[in-house]
């Protein structure tokens, strides 16, 4: 009688089946990456070399001038960034990540977008690049955001034949609410806002999301020295005014909203710096029968905004 027994040669003993041993090496994975993100392809290649490139490229300073670059880092904010529309240079993928349904998504979404390099990456490499953050396996490079000219928001209202709107930020420091300002500014007509270029909130990944991707069609500038930008809006026939809980007027008594104006707004525990304070032609107060004390940035700016849009309607 025949033997039944499988051998194979060079093992010791049988070896029929696995145990249940590979039944992970059975189940599914995804959809298949794109080409630009299996190690080994072509456009994996050259999506690498262009990122290389584009990391290693010096910043430049424009009229405006460029803030630095960011990195979005960790599963769900790479996420939330690239479902936001934040702009991005190059995403990252850690080498032999576990490929969870957040990594497919941000896959997924770099490729729908297009321009955006893919990248992999050894641990020890993105644990650099983040100083030691954890990353997760993902890493978003947010590209240095190109800021305008105060002046360049005046005269692109102007070439609209419209009467300048724009809103300058004294002091606020969280990007957030520069983010809901930009959106505020956006949906009632804004032609841009003014940011300090020191001790004040840029135009970072934080910035985009809250500003629901109306930033890029509504410009942001900087400005050296906020007094000065001020004064020179005022020589240019721009009436300026600043809100402040102490201001000698109601928002709803100040006729000036109708004409070419520039709102300023400061931070919700300061309010308005002293200089700031004092080139404003006019400082207003918006009527708080809630007994609040204090508004924050992106509230106070859109109240403004609205009545501004109200009046010229």
């Amino acid at each position: 009688m025949a033997a039944n027994n499988r051998r194979m040669s060079g093992k010791k003993g049988a070896q029929v089946g696995s145990g249940g041993q590979r039944r992970k090496g059975l189940e599914g994975k995804g959809p298949t990456p794109p080409a630009e993100a299996r190690k080994g392809h072509k456009k994996n290649r050259i999506s690498n070399a262009k990122a290389k490139q584009a990391v290693r490229r010096p910043t430049a300073r424009g009229r405006g001038g460029k803030g630095t670059s960011e990195m979005v880092v960790g599963r769900n904010p790479v996420v939330e960034a690239l479902r936001e529309g934040v702009p991005a240079v190059t995403l990252y993928v850690q080498q032999f990540i576990d490929n969870d349904e957040r990594v497919r998504e941000a896959l997924q979404l770099v490729a729908e977008r297009g321009g955006i390099h893919l990248m992999e990456a050894p641990r020890p490499e993105l644990d650099r690049m983040t100083n030691g953050l954890n990353h997760q396996g993902l890493v978003l490079q947010v590209p240095p955001y190109e800021y305008a000219h105060p002046e360049d928001l005046a005269n692109a209202a102007y070439d609209k034949g419209e009467d300048p709107l724009i809103v300058v930020l004294d002091g606020v420091t969280d990007p957030r609410n520069l983010g809901a300002v930009v959106r505020s500014a956006s949906a009632f007509g804004g032609h841009g806002v003014v940011v300090p270029e020191r001790r004040a909130a840029g135009m970072t990944a934080g910035a985009w999301k809250s500003s629901a991707g109306t930033a890029a069609r509504t410009p942001v500038a900087r400005a050296t020295n906020l007094t000065r930008a001020l004064e020179a809006y005022k020589k240019a026939g721009i009436t300026v005014v600043g809100l402040a809980a102490e201001g000698e007027s109601e928002l709803g008594d100040l006729e000036a909203l109708s004409g070419p104006v520039v709102i300023v707004v400061g931070s919700e525990g300061k309010g308005l710096s002293r200089l700031v304070g004092e080139t404003c032609d006019h400082r207003v107060r918006i009527p708080m029968p809630g007994g609040a004390e204090s508004l924050n940035a992106g509230v106070a700016a859109g109240i403004v905004l609205y009545e501004t849009a109200r009046r010229r309607a």
